[in-house]
């Protein structure tokens, strides 16, 4: 017999083998020898999902699972359920087997009608990770918080606004959040001391960040275009690009997309913003190259951000503007990229605002390495670039792709 090379294996090095297989071969292998007829029993890591497939038709994906946690050995950590068209009680039963033991992550992908997490999932002090897409939210009235949890994933998930708001305060390590199409209310209170990592997608008509001063990578996408179309710039208020960059000191990558620059538009505008952004060296944003007030935050921000390395810019189309200071090789639009290595643009449509803000860049960006262009469907891209491989650059290394 040739030598079992994986028998002998270190438990920890199995239990990770056996986690990166589907469930009903994990649990197949039980068969293989008494050595093995435990392992699968014992494993921390549950994930139930398309792969998890019945061997006999007459067997149900629940009697799969219920299988599974019934012959089950020792504590469950991770708890992974994604799958349609789940019956209510079932997910009810398995969540409360689940609060009875020391569960840590918990991710329910839920794809049908809104499903009530049931109350006992709320007793779970022992979770570190919640992951829930389409359910209902509503705590019981002792609910005091999640006090481990550190990562909180919502996404089309319904709760009132004082729910959302006492859930965040009462998770007092929460580090990473995201919120994925939110449609429960529109003003978002965030109040998270240790967060660091936030994700925000939905139709929010603004995002308030409060005691929450750590956070190092942001990324924001509003959708509430009839909200922000309506909006005004006063004179006497203060623009949304100083609200929310103020409340970000440490923010080392931003990502603003789906929405264009048009929400942090809103508002008397500065230069240059009263609080750098010192650390962000990652930028993301999306913007009508030929909108003048938003190519004017689009320099506001680039003017704050000194240690900037990294910009990717979508161009979203828009109408061509001709006249004094639209342009954006203009002398009073220039702007020093003193650190800047590698630009991504996304959507070129070959329109001569798109390619002087190229330009733009090569003439401000001494150490810049590369400018990778990405046109629309439709562009000649060997056009596009005989337009610009000739451009004048401040740096002797920058390469330009297309």
């Amino acid at each position: 017999m040739e030598l079992d090379r994986i028998s002998n294996l270190p438990s920890g090095i199995i239990e990770i083998i056996l986690s990166s297989l589907p469930i009903k071969e994990a649990v197949r292998t039980s068969v293989l020898s008494s050595q093995w007829r435990y392992k699968a029993a014992m494993l921390q890591h549950l994930v139930f999902d398309y792969q998890c497939r019945s061997a006999h038709n007459d067997t149900t994906f629940a009697d799969v699972v219920d299988h599974v946690l019934l012959a089950h050995i020792g504590p469950i950590r991770k708890f992974k359920l994604s799958r349609p068209c789940l019956a209510t009680k079932d997910i009810d039963r398995w969540i409360l087997h689940l609060s009875r033991n020391s569960i840590e992550e918990f991710i329910l992908e839920h794809w049908d009608h809104p499903y009530k997490i049931p109350s006992c999932l709320f007793s779970c002090q022992y979770i570190i990770n919640l992951e829930l897409c389409r359910c209902l939210l509503k705590p019981p009235s002792t609910f005091k918080g999640f006090s481990s949890l550190k990562s909180l994933r919502l996404a089309n998930v319904t709760l009132a606004q004082d729910v959302f708001e006492n859930l965040i305060v009462c998770c007092p390590l929460l580090e990473r959040l995201t919120l994925i199409q939110y449609t429960s209310f529109s003003h978002l209170k965030i109040d998270a001391p240790n967060l660091r990592f936030l994700d925000v997608r939905g139709s929010f008509h603004d995002v308030n960040l409060v005691n929450t001063p750590n956070p190092v990578d942001v990324s924001i996408g509003l959708v509430a275009f009839e909200f922000l179309v309506s909006q005004r710039r006063g004179s006497g208020s203060c623009s949304n690009l100083v609200k929310i960059l103020s409340c970000l000191p440490q923010v080392q990558r931003l990502d603003i997309y789906h929405c264009p620059l048009m929400h942090l538009v809103i508002g008397a505008l500065p230069g240059k913003l009263p609080k750098p952004c010192l650390y962000l060296s990652c930028l993301h944003i999306t913007i009508h190259l030929t909108n003048l007030e938003e190519t004017l935050t689009a320099l506001c921000l680039f003017r704050s951000c000194p240690a900037l390395q990294e910009l990717q810019v979508q161009v979203f189309p828009g109408h061509e503007v001709v006249g004094k200071g639209c342009s954006w090789l203009d002398e009073n639009r220039r702007c020093s990229f003193s650190q800047l290595r590698r630009v991504f643009i996304y959507d070129i449509r070959d329109v001569k605002a798109e390619l002087d803000f190229i330009r733009y860049l090569l003439l401000s960006s001494p150490v810049l390495e590369r400018i990778t262009v990405q046109p629309v469907p439709g562009v000649d891209s060997s056009k596009l670039g005989n337009k610009l491989l000739r451009s004048r650059r401040a740096s002797l290394h920058a390469k330009l792709i297309f």
